[in-house]
């Protein structure tokens, strides 16, 4: 399903076409009408994203002529490019529309919550309606690198990933039963410096950033190692300009930072552009373009869990905590392992994350999703106010009231404008 009709056929004729030369019997079809696609379903999965990226730039560059770098978004735990929260109202309300029309027309169903921003988006539907919604996040995957780099076999490790989404951290790592962190001291203590020269010297991939000097300084302050998007995240300390990015990130500032983003927005409408070419011309052998992949996505694998396609497995999953990680509220959507089946999601019990952790990185982020619900949920201007003028970038009350009206002031934000007028 899709609004627009060019996206929503090009869409339809490469999955069907795909299908086809995999001799699969799987059956598609297409429609503009969210209710319809909606209705009757098992599982509703959303990535949806409103207004694409050219809009959320625009946001951007209006914050950036106003003194802030990289738009008022960028804050403490909060500084993924695509992770909107207190401009992301259209975002919120989408998927909000989402889940009540699941909620409405099919209220068994499962709604997989991939679209971001997963945390405030998990934690306003499961607040505001009855849906049985989890949110999913591949971040996690980025642990594979930690064994791989110390010469272990992953499949001989075990791990666990707790946290907020986009700030989780590695609280548990063995292998063969044995703790393996000690391994990844050594490792830190005599071969992190020899890492880091080549890997200055070498990296073009702005998201190669796993054990960055970035990731290595959390490790150092926090005790335990951050995971995946935790690392592109932290404070202004690794943030504050270009030149500061890429002194923790690298000679492209790390996947958020001018080069950064603007190289991955880059190599996304390449992509598109050679999937339509591809998917216009009939001659094209699609499975050649995209080999078949099962690779290790976790989308698949939770919906076969949940449908009681298998026995039930354990998956990474953003879910309403109800216990889960001590000192977070019940009803926000935290980033733990959980064992799923046919009879839902079932947390493995009560993890606990070091002081620093708590006090530094995830009660801050806390605090940034209250503010951006309540923001959304109540409007007015001094939700808007109140976030900006927080914010160590501001130096003055005007500034902040010229960012708020050069950003209301945008054709695509007339509905934003009424929300926080």
């Amino acid at each position: 399903m899709d609004t627009d009709q060019r996206r929503l056929s090009l869409t339809y004729r490469f999955a069907t076409r795909y299908a086809s030369e995999l001799k699969s019997n799987l059956k598609f079809e297409k429609t503009q009408d969210r209710r319809e696609a909606i209705a009757n379903a098992d599982v509703v999965l959303n990535t949806a994203m409103v207004g694409g990226h050219q809009y959320y730039e625009a946001m951007r560059n209006v914050c950036e002529k106003h003194g802030y770098y990289r738009g008022i978004n960028s804050t403490e735990w909060n500084m993924v490019s695509d992770y909107h929260t207190i401009w992301g109202y259209h975002q919120l309300k989408l998927m909000l529309e989402v889940a009540k029309d699941t909620e409405e027309l099919s209220s068994n169903a499962w709604l997989i919550q991939v679209a971001n921003p997963v945390l405030e988006n998990t934690t306003l539907i499961h607040r505001s309606t009855k849906v049985k919604v989890v949110g999913m996040c591949d971040g996690y995957l980025n642990y594979y690198a930690v064994p791989k780099i110390l010469g272990l076999d992953p499949n001989r490790t075990k791990s666990k990933c707790v946290g907020l989404n986009h700030d989780i951290w590695l609280t548990q790592f063995s292998s063969d039963d044995i703790d393996a962190y000690p391994l990844l001291d050594e490792w830190v203590n005599k071969e992190s410096e020899k890492y880091l020269q080549r890997w200055r010297l070498e990296q073009t991939n702005p998201f190669d950033i796993r054990f960055s000097p970035a990731a290595l300084d959390m490790y150092k302050r926090f005790g335990v190692f951050p995971i995946g998007d935790t690392v592109r995240n932290g404070t202004w300390k690794y943030h504050w300009s270009l030149e500061e990015k890429k002194r923790w990130f690298g000679p492209t500032g790390g996947p958020d930072s001018e080069i950064g983003w603007n190289s991955r927005l880059e190599h996304q409408r390449q992509i598109v552009d050679s999937l339509e070419k591809a998917v216009r011309d009939e001659s094209t052998v699609l499975t050649e373009v995209v080999p078949p992949w099962t690779g290790d996505d976790p989308v698949v694998p939770l919906v076969a869990s949940l449908l009681g396609l298998d026995s039930g497995s354990v998956h990474q999953v953003n879910i309403a905590n109800q216990g889960a990680l001590a000192g977070v509220p019940d009803d926000v959507a935290v980033e733990v392992p959980a064992k799923v089946d046919s009879k839902g999601v079932h947390r493995l019990g009560v993890d606990r994350l070091p002081d620093p952790v708590m006090k530094y990185a995830i009660l801050p982020r806390l605090i940034r999703v209250e503010w951006a619900l309540h923001a959304f949920s109540e409007g007015g201007y001094d939700s808007l106010f109140d976030w900006i003028i927080t914010d160590p970038r501001t130096n003055s009350n005007r500034q902040v009231d010229d960012v708020i009206t050069a950003l209301l002031s945008i054709p695509e934000n007339e509905a934003l404008a009424k929300h926080f007028k």
